[in-house]
């Protein structure tokens, strides 16, 4: 098959999702093409995916030289690893020989990894250090394991699969002057969680940037999060949270920075909002579950939350902290991962009750994977017509929009 009756093998299939794109109504949500298409799934990795830095976790869960974990993105399995150096590398869980995966643990530790096939041996640092039986001539540091650009921003660690990365100055400054006044740099994992979805990624996406299904889904975190009410309606809440985050000596940085990669930068968006009165944290009675971080002395009442690249998304309390992860599988599944962090030197037990660490987003977790997989199974219907979004959804509004420029950009 020549290379022109191949593109026109595949253009109709643009063209249709072009097609789409332009003929989306502006204030509603996505129509269910979106969702269920192949063709559209696969834009999406290639251009939100393929494009975009990812948080996979923090640094903490490979502390030692040698220890690496497996991650798998869609098709993709990449293999974070800490070098003898300290240093953090990821690469493609692929042998540069014919192809077979050289590691075959979700993680654990090893200076080298042997693939099963033909014993092709690498360093933890992604190099090849021998090739069996090969000719003299060969040139293994040609032939080392496809790597990832990597960042470690305050403990967090980010991977793109771009051959030119977005600049990720923006993301280092944000998260310099939220998460660095927490004290993320120092803390550490102390619970992970992994929901499977049956849902196409961006409902899930969907559904956790907007809290207008706050109050009637999560009777639990609507008990102790200001955000379930209408921006207005907590506007003095939000300024006696800052007066109080101030008090402390605090300056945490917010910023809306959310803007399509056009001109080469990743998207950021920090904001802040209030506990209710007498909360100071996230948690079942709002009390608190863990020694404070960071520049905390005191409870500020306050959340600050990071929307980040499309598929991260961190929550800042002064207590714990948490990640939020978004996976792809296939077009209609994808998983939700989240990983609790307390402060570095905090023991479960003595510091911190794992159980009531971990309740709320618990709670809340289920709750969405509930909802989600119901409106997964609603927007299957061939009659579905998408509605259009209330005020409460403007941060949903403006992901849909992103989204669209995203896919419609080469």
């Amino acid at each position: 098959m020549g290379a022109e009756q191949a593109f026109a093998e595949i253009a109709p299939a643009l063209d249709t999702i072009d097609q789409l794109i332009a003929e989306h109504r502006p204030g509603h949500g996505l129509v269910r093409a979106f969702y269920m298409d192949p063709d559209v799934y696969a834009r999406d990795m290639e251009r939100v995916f393929r494009r975009h830095w990812h948080c996979i976790g923090h640094a903490s869960i490979i502390p030692d030289a040698g220890d690496f974990e497996l991650f798998k993105i869609d098709s993709e399995a990449v293999i974070v690893s800490r070098n003898e150096d300290g240093s953090i590398h990821a690469f493609l869980n692929v042998c540069r020989h014919r192809g077979a995966e050289v590691c075959t643990k979700p993680k654990g530790n090893a200076r080298f990894f042997v693939c099963p096939y033909h014993a092709w041996t690498y360093a933890n640092d992604g190099s090849l250090r021998a090739a069996r039986l090969m000719p003299k001539d060969f040139d293994r540091s040609a032939h080392g394991l496809k790597k990832l650009h990597v960042r470690v921003a305050e403990g967090l660690i980010f991977i793109c699969f771009a051959d030119e990365p977005l600049d990720f100055s923006i993301i280092e400054q944000s998260l310099r002057t939220t998460c660095g006044q927490y004290g993320w740099a120092d803390a550490k994992v102390a619970h992970r969680e992994t929901y499977p979805v049956d849902a196409n990624w961006k409902l899930a996406v969907e559904n956790y940037v907007e809290c207008y299904h706050c109050g009637p889904a999560h009777p639990e975190y609507s008990q102790t999060h200001a955000l379930e009410q209408p921006a207005e309606k907590i506007v003095e809440l939000n300024a006696r949270m800052e007066q109080r985050t101030c008090a402390l000596g605090i300056d945490i940085a917010t910023g809306d920075n959310w803007q399509n990669s056009a001109h080469g930068q990743e998207a950021i968006h920090t904001f802040r909002y209030a506990l209710y009165d007498g909360v100071s944290s996230g948690s079942e009675d709002g009390s608190p579950v863990g020694p404070l971080m960071g520049r905390f002395s005191e409870f500020d009442g306050g959340v600050t939350s990071i929307h980040l690249g499309g598929t991260s998304f961190l929550v800042c309390y002064p207590d714990h902290g948490m990640i939020y992860r978004f996976i792809p599988k296939t077009v209609d599944t994808c998983e939700m991962e989240l990983i609790w962090l307390v402060r570095g030197d905090a023991e479960e037990g003595k510091d911190y009750d794992l159980k009531k660490l971990t309740w709320l987003w618990k709670v809340t977790t289920a709750e969405d994977k509930t909802i989600i997989e119901h409106t997964a199974r609603g927007v299957r219907s061939h009659y579905f017509v998408p509605g259009p979004i209330a005020p409460m959804e403007y941060n949903e509004l403006r992901y849909i929009q992103w989204y669209l420029d995203e896919i419609g950009r080469a």
